[in-house]
Formats: structure tokens, sequence, C-alpha cells
């Protein structure tokens, strides 16, 4: 009992700030019919879960590295497209799939090039000569075989072959695909070595690069490392044999992926965007970041510039219009039984909504989106705390320096958490592209969420950002919807109506109110 009321003492405010904001929720619930509030209740839970997904592998990152990567809510962006192509242009993933998988091969042997290069002794010159000497040859060979490379893809200046078009058409259930493409002026063989030389080399600069800023540590220092690792080798063949067995069975893949149904192909996508996030965060975290840990401000600048990149490139392989990403057929059921009055007529109809207190629920947007961040929630605070990698990554939280003094492999750790972070922003992504549409400002207008929901949660807190994201998404829909029906205020003839300025306005105070009263956020750690 005395423990019960020392906890209570200690977290006095977190629990007032709590009681008060659900009493606000209560007295915003009495101004409203009740299939009004249930669907702003579930719409609320539904836009919090999109913005959890995204701020938690932001929370993780900066909770353990002190990273504050301004690119991860781009990642969201690149999700969202990468779900959409393997969704409505499966045979262009495909083709994709062996050109990424090679492109990535070379970087798995980072590890034997840094060693091998610290037991070489070179000229200072040479020595600040060589990632340069390795980059430009890098760059040649990938020139003359990457446009050359066939993907088979669309024109962002055509609308017929647009990908509007295309998304068009998979929104009425058709999957259009056009001829495959063949490689240009080269032969396959040439070709597919050109791009594995070319990642080897690339892997050998960035190495290189590492070894000219430790060239001031001693020979024999850098000669110490354990003994040479097999395993880079293995990861390398095996990603060779994948890309160019995919490369191979290319037309077959494409015809079965373009044959299933497209529940399976957005399941699919789910896949692939995450992998495809993790992979780019583990190549950022490997390739970009890691020489700048001394420098987080180089860091903050750098993941600033990868964002306006990530997004140009998005408009040049996609293009600026919006457009769609169809809903899985198991969400979009229509006709007879729908919408669906129970959850077995729902799940036997496949129906698009559902009838819960006379209100019509999405069944996509209102359920399953929630449903799948209670999952994640669940699954990533299982890992953090069940698991060696989530001890490991708590330790690091609390002091980073101890936990490598142990003997851990801290810049693994590091790696692995960069790319798992940004692969839940990808997971949000391709999660939410069939609800809010695929656009270029997509990650720009999810970044302040997110920040306001960590600065409210607490911005190293795991559990923080669940339930900042939660208070941002309910706050905005409540907001929403009064400005829809109106707020009765004595005095005034007619009803107040929120303007859509204040929707971001409204979490923004929130925000000051929280950190006015707790500065750490509600679950941060006080410094």
């Amino acid at each position: 009992m005395r423990t019960s009321l020392q906890s209570f003492r200690k977290n006095r405010a977190l629990w007032i700030t709590l009681v008060v904001f659900l009493l606000f929720l209560f007295v915003a619930i009495r101004g409203m019919e009740p299939e009004d509030w249930v669907i702003t209740l579930l719409r609320g839970l539904s836009v919090g879960s999109v913005i959890f997904l995204v701020a938690s592998g932001f929370s993780l990152i900066f909770g353990l590295m002190d990273v504050l990567n301004l690119a991860h809510a781009s990642m969201f962006m690149i999700g969202a497209y990468v779900g959409w192509t393997v969704a409505v242009r499966p045979d262009t993933a495909v083709d994709a799939f062996t050109l990424l998988i090679l492109l990535i091969s070379g970087f798995t042997l980072l590890p034997v090039w840094e060693r091998a290069l610290g037991r070489i002794k070179l000229p200072s010159r040479l020595v600040s000569l060589f990632p340069w000497a390795s980059l430009i040859l890098a760059l040649l060979v990938l020139g003359a075989t990457l446009p050359r490379y066939p993907i088979t893809s669309w024109d962002i200046g055509s609308y017929e072959i647009s990908p509007t078009n295309f998304a068009f058409a998979a929104g009425q259930g058709q999957l259009v695909v056009p001829e495959p493409e063949q490689f240009r002026g080269i032969s396959p063989v040439a070709g597919l070595g050109g791009i594995i030389l070319g990642s080897l080399l690339a892997g050998l600069c960035v190495a290189g690069f590492y070894r000219w800023r430790r060239a001031a540590v001693s020979a024999a220092q850098l000669s110490s490392d354990e003994r040479l690792n097999w395993k880079p080798f293995i990861i390398f063949a095996l990603l060779i044999i994948l890309g160019i067995g995919v490369y191979l069975a290319n037309t077959p893949v494409s015809d079965f992926l373009l044959s299933i149904d497209n529940t399976w192909l957005f399941l699919l996508a789910i896949l692939v965007a995450v992998l495809t996030g993790a992979g780019i965060g583990l190549l950022m975290e490997t390739v970009l970041i890691r020489p700048l840990y001394a420098t987080p401000v180089y860091i903050l600048m750098l993941t600033l510039g990868i964002s306006a990149i990530i997004v140009e490139v998005v408009r040049s392989t996609w293009g600026s219009p919006e457009f769609t990403m169809p809903r899985a057929s198991i969400f979009n059921g229509t006709g007879e039984g729908c919408p669906a009055e129970s959850l077995g007529a729902l799940l036997a109809n496949k129906c698009a909504t559902i009838r819960i207190l006379e209100g019509r629920v999405r069944t996509y947007n209102e359920l399953f989106i929630p449903l799948l961040g209670l999952v994640v929630l669940v699954v990533v605070w299982l890992l953090l705390q069940r698991t060696r990698l989530g001890m490991i990554v708590r330790a690091g939280v609390q002091d980073s320096e101890m936990v490598e003094a142990l003997g851990i492999n801290v810049r693994r750790v590091f790696t692995t958490v960069f790319a798992l972070g940004v692969g839940l922003a990808a997971l949000g992504g391709v999660v939410a592209a069939p609800s809010m549409g695929l656009t270029t400002t997509l990650g720009e207008s999810l970044l302040i969420n997110i920040l306001v929901a960590l600065a409210i949660g607490g911005l190293t807190s795991y559990p923080g950002a669940a339930v900042g994201s939660l208070m941002v998404g309910l706050l905005q829909q409540f907001v929403i919807k009064y400005g829809q029906i109106g707020i009765n205020i004595p005095f005034l003839e007619q009803p107040f109506k929120p303007t859509p300025p204040l929707v971001p306005a409204s979490t923004v105070l929130l925000m000051v109110i929280v950190l006015l009263v707790m500065p750490q956020g509600l679950f941060g750690r006080k410094e």
C-alpha cells in the first residue's frame, strides 16, 4: 500500500494529466450521438496507430543512439510507394528485386574490407586517395550497367502508362502489365556481373573511408581485430544466388503474382515494404551515419538532406500526382450481407463496413489498422522486455558506454535498432497507403505529428510513443468532428465550429500544456 502511494506521488503529474485528458474525451463524447462518437473514437485510434508505427521506431533510434533521424517520415513514404508497387505492379517489383539484392550484396563484405585494409600498411597519401579511387571506379561501372538493366516500369509523362492510370485500373480489379524489358546493349552476364562488381567497389570505398578516419590509430591496433569470419562471405554468396535465381525465374514468378488474389499481394507488399525499409535503414546507418556519431549536428543535417533526396527520387520515379493503393479484397466486400451486422457476418462476407451502434465503420481503416498497431505494440514490447537484444537496448538507453565496456558489440546493436526503426516506419506507410493515398508530401505531413506525439509521451520512451500517438490521433479526430457538428457555447447564437487549421494547432497546444507540467514528457526519464 505504501509502495503504491509512493509511486502515485512520484508520478502524480503523469496521472493527473492522463485523467484530465480522459475527462476531456468523456465530455467530448457526451456532446455527440452514439454512432458519431464511436466512429470518431475508432478513427482517432486508427490515426494514432499510424503515428505510433512511425514514432515508435523514431523513439527507439533516438533513445539508444541519440540520433534525430529527420528522414524517418520519408521512410514512411517509401514504405507506401514500395507497397503500392508490389500490390499494383508486381512485375516491376520482381525486376527491381534482383537489382536491389545485387547492389546490397557488396556491402555485406564491409567487415572483411575493413579488417583487410586495417592490416595493410599504406602511405598516408594512398590511404586518403584509395576510397576516392574506389568510388570513381564504382560510379563508372554502375553508370555503364544500371541504365541498361531491364525494369518494366511506367512513364510518368504519359497518362496511359502512368502510375495514376495503373492505380485506377487496380482499383477496378484489373492489373495491367506491359511487355517485359530486356538488357539493352550488353549481355545479361555482363550486366549482372557489372552490378556485382560495382557493389563490391562501393563497399570497398566505404571501408576505405573508415580506414582513412582511423589513420591516426597504430597499425598494431588496427590489426588486432578478431580472426577472419566467414559469415559475410556466406551472406554475400546467398544474396548473389538469390538475386540471379530471381532474375532467371523472372517471368514465371511475375505470372504467379499476377494470378493470385490481391489479399496475398497486400500481405506480400507489407513484407517487402518492411524489408526494404529495414535494408535502407541498415545502409544508412552503416554507410552514412556511423562515421558521424562524434558530430551529431552533421547527422541532423545529413538526415534532413536524405529526406529531401528521397522526396525528389519518389517524384522522379512515381510522379507528383496523388493516387491510391487498392485495399485487399478481404476488406472490400459489398453487396448482400454488407454492411455486416456482426463479426461473423463481417468475416463471412468480407465486408468493407460493419454497423456499430448504428454507425457504419470501415473495416480496414477503423478496425484493421488499430488492431495491427496493437499487435506491433505488444510484439516490440516483448522484444524489448523478453529478449537479449531488448535487454541490451534498454541498458544502452541508460548507459551505452557501460554496455560497450561489458564486451557487447554496440555498433551491431545500433545497426539492428536503426534497421528495426526504419522498418516500422515503412510498415506504417504501406498500411496507411490504402486509407491516406499516396503523395510526395506524405512524409512531411506526418513528421509534425510524430514529433508532437514523442514530445508528449517522452522522446526516449516506447510506451510514451504509444500514449502520445493515441492522444494526438484522438484529439485531432474529435476536433475534426466538432468542426462538422459544432460546439454549443453559452452566449453564442451559432455553434462554434473549429476550422481545419485548428486541427494541428490543438495537438501543439496539448504538447505545450504537457511540457509545461512535465518537461520530460509523460513517460520520459529525467536527465
